[in-house]
């Protein structure tokens, strides 16, 4: 007996990341479109669906492609649960509306007799009555099929063509020999704020602001509050483990350090201590508090509505319990003493790093995962991952797949600052969000075509760009030279670029002292403790919480890749605009890029595609000051003065109401 053979082609599935070997991202209630090319020889008319599912789940979910032109279709579905998904189309002869199709055009053209074709026709209805799991809709059908057996061709042309047939042969139809995409690419949902969040750093020992002493967990409740004003919902500490005293670092990372020196918190591990968890990687720092501190301090942070990120940095100092416990997961040197850490010309000597490919590497890898499911067990569910790039590729797979099994609410963030290749493979191997160059983008044409490739690309299926104007580790020029104003340049840039950044604390003072010649600052706190007047003149905490406010209140910031750039005349001018699939909430954004001199422009505002005319009033409402102008046209004026008025941030809003300001 012969098989049922595929009855169509499926081609060019898109999205799909490397042949299906990567999933894509989603959020929960995002859309996902798919599209592919389908067809097969003749003139058969063919149908198709796009279908999904929850993994591990054996009923598929399904909604019917449509047909956009030249045998490329269309689907789409949205995903509710943090959960990992799977997707195929299936495609299929559809018998009855090519049988359709052909009794009308031949009724129409006067062709007789029809009777064959309406027996052709009542055994086809006859047929899907069969497959029918309502017994009323098998009745029903059934009817129809005696009908159109019997009537004459003009009532049989009218009967075929009723809204009642079609949708119950649609629910039934014939599938024998379907075409179904395979194997079934996968997608990751996320909770919102894997895509949609904004991120504060700060060193929990310098919360109080003190250059003598250092603060304790304890003592953060108020810097919390101060983030939570400036509208932060995510608390990132960097690494709040014992620090080594073996090489530890001292001031402007002094190979010397004094004996009131904190150390740098990356190198981790003090076995010295007699702490509870050896140590290491689940202990705290004594000097910030206890286990019992902590959770204490994540509690109260919950009761705020905001969440704590913790710093995954995979560093030993040469005092790590693991040092003594395993030294065959470091590198050891020819003279059987182990490698520290280097990054030519940069020294680490207070760092061993480990060896992921060392003969023991599967017990390594473990206890890598225990370290974070110890803190997730703890209530953290987003976690900063120091250097990734320095690992393989399969410890993050492994690692990422083996806690989100457990917690799929967890979050990754990939500080990956590399090659591109190596950036984008650790997002498609599991990381929700990833560092980006934005830190280093800072001319017009630049910006467009970054931002261009991580919105308008693949890479938005499966990279979210989390934008960090600066870092403990990196205080770029544009910052060092350009004072106030470039802070509020690319405080706006970061916080509508993407639906997600972050700024390391001390920008919002606009700190820019740098070491002489250096991306870096100078008495970073990464080696002791940093003074600071949190109320200190020149801030723009009021600017940051305004920008956030705004995030906050538009839906159209709070999307990743709707992101479109349009043009200005001058080339220090960047305008660019986001807006909600329904169009319910349109914002355009104009930077002035100078932070030294004031700029203006013509823009060309893309009036037709918000069903807008020329000549037809509208008003945009600049959120920033709360301004508002009236435009007739797409072509306007901007003039923006980087001392008083860096960018304007507008709302639309068209006075017939078709299109309100929300």
């Amino acid at each position: 007996m012969l098989r049922a053979f595929p009855s169509a082609v499926i081609e060019n599935l898109e999205p799909l990341i490397d042949g299906a070997r990567y999933p894509i991202k989603r959020v929960i209630g995002e859309d996902l479109m798919v599209e592919a090319d389908i067809f097969k020889e003749g003139h058969d008319v063919v149908a198709a669906a796009l279908k999904w599912r929850m993994v591990g789940e054996t009923r598929w979910h399904e909604t019917p492609m449509k047909l956009i032109d030249n045998d490329r279709w269309r689907g789409a579905c949205t995903f509710y649960e943090n959960a990992i998904y799977e997707y195929t189309v299936e495609a299929w002869i559809d018998v009855f509306t090519g049988w359709q199709h052909e009794f009308s055009t031949k009724f129409k053209a006067g062709v007789t007799p029809l009777r064959s074709e309406a027996l052709e026709g009542a055994a086809l209805i006859e047929e899907a009555a069969g497959r029918a799991h309502d017994p009323r809709d098998a009745s029903r059908l059934c009817e129809i099929a005696e009908a159109v057996r019997t009537k004459m061709p003009a009532e049989v042309d009218q009967l075929v063509h009723s809204g009642e047939l079609e949708v119950l042969m649609a629910t039934y139809p014939d599938r024998t020999g379907a075409t179904q995409w395979a194997p079934p690419p996968r997608v990751v949902v996320d909770r919102l704020e894997a895509r949609t969040a904004a991120w504060y750093e700060f060193f929990p020992r310098s919360a109080e602001g003190s250059g003598e002493r250092g603060s304790k967990l304890r003592d953060c409740l108020p810097r919390i509050e101060y983030a939570k004003t400036m509208g932060f919902n995510v608390i990132y500490f960097p690494p709040i483990h014992p620090i080594g005293t073996t090489n530890r670092k001292g001031r402007n990372n002094s190979v010397i350090s004094r004996p009131d020196d904190p150390g740098v918190p990356y190198a981790i591990g003090n076995r010295h201590l007699g702490l509870p968890n050896g140590g290491g990687h689940k202990d705290i720092d004594p000097a910030l508090g206890t286990l019992e501190d902590f959770a204490w301090l994540e509690e109260e942070v919950r009761k705020r509505g905001l969440e704590i990120a913790l710093d995954f940095a995979i560093n030993c100092s040469p005092d790590h319990p693991y040092v003594v416990e395993h030294p065959e997961w470091f590198y050891e040197r020819p003279d059987g003493t182990i490698k520290f850490a280097e990054n030519p010309p940069k020294k680490y000597e207070d760092i061993y790093p480990l060896n992921f490919r060392c003969q023991n590497w599967p017990e390594l890898w473990a206890e890598m995962k225990s370290i974070i499911l110890f803190w997730v067990e703890r209530g953290v569910r987003i976690f900063r991952v120091d250097n990734p790039h320095t690992k393989p590729v399969p410890f993050w797979e492994y690692l990422i797949s083996g806690v989100r099994e457990e917690f799929p609410d967890t979050i990754f963030l990939s500080e990956a600052f590399t090659r591109p290749k190596i950036m984008k493979v650790l997002a498609k191997a599991g990381f929700n969000q990833s560092y980006t160059y934005f830190t280093w983008r800072n001319q017009k044409q630049e910006l467009i075509d970054y931002f261009s490739e991580l919105t308008q690309t693949q890479m938005r299926e499966y990279f979210r760009g989390n934008l960090w104007p600066n870092t403990p580790d990196i205080l770029p020029p544009i910052l060092q030279s350009g004072g106030r104003p470039a802070f509020m340049i690319r405080a706006v840039l970061a916080a509508t670029l993407s639906s997600v950044y972050g700024i390391y604390s001390g920008f919002e003072l606009c700190e820019n002292a740098a070491l002489p010649g250096r991306e870096e600052y100078l008495d970073s706190e990464k080696y002791q403790f940093k003074e600071r007047d949190w109320d200190a003149p020149g801030n723009i905490k009021e600017f940051i919480a305004r920008l956030n406010t705004i995030r906050r209140q538009n839906r159209a910031l709070q999307f990743y890749d709707n992101l479109r750039f349009y043009n200005a005349d001058n080339g220090a001018i960047l305008f660019y605009g986001k807006t909600t699939p329904a169009r319910e909430n349109v914002v355009f954004v104009v930077v002035n890029l100078d932070p030294y001199r004031r700029q203006n422009s013509m823009i060309d505002v893309p009036i037709e595609l918000f069903g807008h005319t020329e000549g037809e009033p509208y008003q945009v409402h600049d959120l920033l000051d709360d301004s508002r102008y009236t435009w007739y046209g797409g072509r306007n004026y901007v003039e923006l003065d980087p001392a008083t008025r860096p960018a304007h941030i507008f709302r639309l809003r068209r006075f017939d109401g078709a299109l309100v300001a929300r």
